[in-house]
């Protein structure tokens, strides 16, 4: 074989291994008890990995529920999260990226069957907000955003609309 064919070969390999699709790592979903809800996305729980009486927090992915400064609708989340998720331990489930920026784990939240991100959109107390690359729930959540705007749940009543959003709040405020 010539020099060229062989780099031609090459390359037409490195083509296709390239081109496969990537494998996602298939995580188990692990039970945790909550110790305390810190806001309408955010928690605390103990015995999340290999030590057990650590305390983590974790983010609920796909959701931007309101700033607790945002009166009223922060502290509504947040209590319609508390109450969601109430005294029984809760399953977390992994996607792609398993932190945020700041070192939160990001999970989806599994209660009683009920995936508790996609609750708290559908309730009206908090946006679905995609974050690359945590896609697994997108469609799930969405259409619950769809089902709480259309029904004024929460956030989204006419009467009493949250004008700012979460991020935009947040970064005006900082």
């Amino acid at each position: 074989m010539t020099i060229i064919k062989r780099l031609l070969l090459v390359c037409l390999l490195l083509l296709v291994v390239g081109c496969q699709p990537e494998k996602k790592a298939e995580s188990t979903p692990i039970q945790v008890r909550v110790v305390r809800v810190v806001s309408g996305q955010t928690f605390e729980v103990l015995g999340m990995g290999e030590q057990p009486n650590l305390i983590s927090q974790v983010r609920l992915i796909g959701i931007d529920a309101p700033d607790l400064r945002q009166r009223p609708w922060g502290s509504n989340a947040k209590e319609h999260f508390e109450a969601l998720i109430g005294e029984a331990p809760v399953n977390l489930e992994f996607d792609i990226e398993a932190r945020d920026k700041i070192g939160r784990v990001l999970a989806y939240v599994w209660k009683d069957k009920i995936l508790l991100n996609e609750q708290m959109i559908k309730d009206g107390h908090a946006l679905y907000a995609p974050r690359f690359p945590n896609h697994k729930y997108d469609l799930k959540l969405e259409r619950a955003q769809q089902w709480s705007r259309l029904m004024g749940l929460g956030i989204w009543n006419p009467e009493k609309p949250l004008r700012t959003s979460p991020y935009e709040f947040r970064r005006a405020n900082r």
